[in-house]
């Protein structure tokens, strides 16, 4: 009892510890309210995995053998035993942006060498309608549609040091290609609309980078207790017209801890399973988060989710389901959005 005691206590130090600093960021001191949303790139801290969203993302601490786990902590792969594993999911955004990614990993010779894995995640934005500015009653006038996208593609690794103890990584190539910008030529040459369309040069917007993720797990040796530690998407900045125009890639580091709650019942944990997660996540463009997870587990083959975070703007609940069995998983996620609707992921593995 004693011990369960400090577990819950360190579960709350951590929660209270992250919400206070986030909040407590507010305000410079000065009465100025600090600038976010300030980086580039933001498809590179999306959560493309259902399991993942449905537990508010508190996937720092732990340890899915799965190739999905290369987007949350690389480390996490070192746990896998099987010899391939592949995941394949889809994610419907808000104004319909569509996020489709992939991952498979190898445990070559029975994981003589550690494990190697790939990645792979394309963001479909649809078709946009071009504007520029324009003198009439509107304010602008149309110009072609256009077709946006973004792409990331890694390659990871992962290795257990013992028993305990495991470390992982990512090098990865993003690209963003967002149409392109007009820069007025001439002033006052043509009044009109079809004037305005011609007297404009077009510059291509479009960036590339080279990112890396860093990860470890450590098993305490109480209970399951894991706690971790990730840094995703260390990279230079983005440049772009302008040497002035930089803009950072979203960095984040993240603190996590994982413990299945059977543990302290008599229960048989293969038959029963109720994993608690909690994650504390420092973003570059946005104030300091907790992330919370329960996932309850039956027979090891099917699963209900739920998560939250906080602060968060209008991310609501998340809830979620799976089902794994023969190798095989199916899972599902749904996450309330307030204003911008329901969100919907779906994520399919296979492992041999």
């Amino acid at each position: 009892m004693k011990k369960f005691t400090k577990v819950a206590t360190l579960l709350v130090l951590m929660t209270g510890l992250a919400v206070s600093t986030g909040y407590g960021q507010d305000e410079n001191g000065d009465g100025e309210y600090t600038k976010r949303a300030q980086t580039s790139m933001k498809f590179l801290s999306f959560s493309v995995d259902a399991r993942a969203a449905a537990l508010g993302d508190a996937m720092t601490g732990q340890e899915e053998a799965s190739a999905i786990a290369m987007f949350y902590n690389p480390a996490a792969m070192a746990r896998f035993e099987g010899t391939i594993s592949a995941a394949a999911g889809m994610a419907q955004w808000i104004a319909d942006i569509n996020y489709n990614s992939a991952a498979v990993m190898f445990r070559p010779a029975g994981g003589l060498f550690g494990v190697f894995g790939v990645t792979a995640m394309l963001v479909d934005y649809g078709d946009l309608q071009g504007t520029i500015r324009f003198d009439n009653d509107a304010g602008f006038v149309e110009t072609e549609v256009f077709t946006p996208s973004a792409n990331v593609f890694g390659i990871g690794y992962a290795r257990a040091l013992t028993d305990r103890f495991v470390v992982g990584g990512n090098a990865k190539y993003a690209s963003e290609d967002l149409g392109y910008a007009r820069v007025s030529l001439k002033e006052g040459v043509d009044e009109s609309a079809a004037g305005a369309r011609a007297d404009y040069e077009e510059l291509e917007i479009k960036q590339s980078a080279f990112a890396f993720d860093f990860g470890v797990i450590y098993r305490t040796g109480f209970k399951s207790l894991t706690f971790a530690m990730t840094a995703r998407n260390f990279s230079k900045d983005v440049v772009y017209e302008e040497a002035e125009e930089t803009q950072e890639i979203p960095l984040i580091f993240r603190i996590g801890i994982a413990l299945d709650l059977m543990d302290f019942t008599g229960m048989d944990k293969n038959m029963h399973s109720l994993m608690l997660a909690v994650d504390t996540e420092r973003p570059r463009d946005y104030y300091e988060q907790v992330k919370v997870g329960a996932e309850y587990t039956l027979m090891n083959t099917f699963s209900l989710r739920a998560g939250y975070v906080t602060p968060s703007d209008e991310q609501g609940i998340s809830f979620g389901a799976g089902i794994k069995m023969f190798g095989f998983g199916v899972d599902f996620a749904y996450t309330d959005f307030g204003i911008f609707d329901q969100v919907y992921r779906t994520t399919v593995k296979v492992a041999f």
